[in-house]
């Protein structure tokens, strides 16, 4: 997910949220990852963490953040693997207080998944994704 203004301030001001990240040279691993102008790969202080799953490749599962304005929690079919708590400093750490763009994003290569090559022999692949839902809380209760 990238943060609306992300044409006005750019990333990684804008804010990113992984909120599922797979990288073929570690199959057996999921990621969840918050970038932000503080906070980014480029500086090494990203905030993420990696989860084992065995094989997630061969049976559906549930990838979701909770997102509220103190917190984002990372969750893994309903468990919680990383949380990431508002530090109540500037947007340069959060700039999570806005609204955000979902993106399904099937990057080859890059930082993270080039690192080690890519072997073009395994293509095809498929991508199946049975639903993506978005849910808001109802502030008026």
């Amino acid at each position: 997910m990238l943060g609306e203004n992300q044409k006005e301030v750019g990333w990684p001001a804008c804010g990113e949220i992984d909120i599922m990240e797979h990288v073929g040279y570690d199959k057996d691993s999921i990621f969840g990852t918050v970038h932000t102008k503080a906070y980014n790969h480029m500086k090494k202080t990203q905030k993420g963490k990696r989860i084992y799953i065995d094989k997630p490749y061969n049976q559906f599962h549930v990838y979701a953040i909770e997102w509220t304005p103190e917190k984002i929690d990372f969750l893994l079919d309903g468990k919680v693997y990383n949380h990431i708590k508002n530090e109540h400093k500037t947007t340069d750490e959060w700039p999570f207080d806005q609204k955000f763009h979902l993106k399904i994003n099937i990057a080859l290569g890059g930082d993270l998944g080039g690192r080690r090559g890519i072997d073009g022999n395994i293509f095809p692949q498929p991508m199946i994704i049975d639903y993506v839902r978005v849910y808001q809380k109802n502030s008026k209760v």
